[in-house]
């Protein structure tokens, strides 16, 4: 009985390997030995504004994505230009301080390609040169997420 419920979990593992081995959509991609980000150092108030300003970019692109989807240019500009240079608030002299060079000019083009791509839709109106300039802005994201990690701050958990 012991060697039958022993073959019955070894053909069960298999079987589940064999599976996630055929499934195209499971991508098995070597972890990296360490995080080689740059970590920002910040308070925890100075993580929570930088973190609510990209969740503020993610639901502008949702919404830029959404209305070109739909091909209304006039939403798209109102995304867009929402992410723009009006997004931009007074950094603290000490956050700013922290901030290397490459992150706080990555920021602001990120949002004069935002005020640039309102003014486009709006006089263009023109889906796919839209859709180019998001691609391009969106590299950008793609470059400092790359670049920069901001670490969540390590609990004092008592066992």
């Amino acid at each position: 009985m012991k060697y039958y419920s022993l073959c019955l979990v070894l053909m069960m593992g298999l079987n589940l390997t064999a599976a996630n081995a055929a499934d195209p959509h499971v991508h098995h991609a070597p972890a990296p030995a360490h995080d080689t980000r740059v970590v920002l150092k910040l308070t925890p108030g100075e993580r929570i504004m930088i973190l609510e300003e990209m969740q503020l970019f993610l639901d502008g692109v949702q919404k830029m994505t959404g209305a070109l989807g739909k091909q209304d240019m006039q939403a798209t500009a109102d995304a867009a230009r929402g992410m723009g240079q009006i997004m931009v608030h007074e950094v603290p002299p000490a956050l700013r301080a922290k901030l290397p060079l490459e992150f706080r000019q990555l920021g602001s083009l990120v949002h004069r390609d935002f005020d640039q791509i309102a003014l486009d839709a709006e006089t263009l109106k023109d889906v796919s040169y839209t859709l180019n300039q998001l691609s391009a802005t969106l590299q950008k994201c793609v470059s400092c997420h790359t670049n920069y990690q901001i670490q969540a701050p390590v609990l004092n958990r008592k066992r």
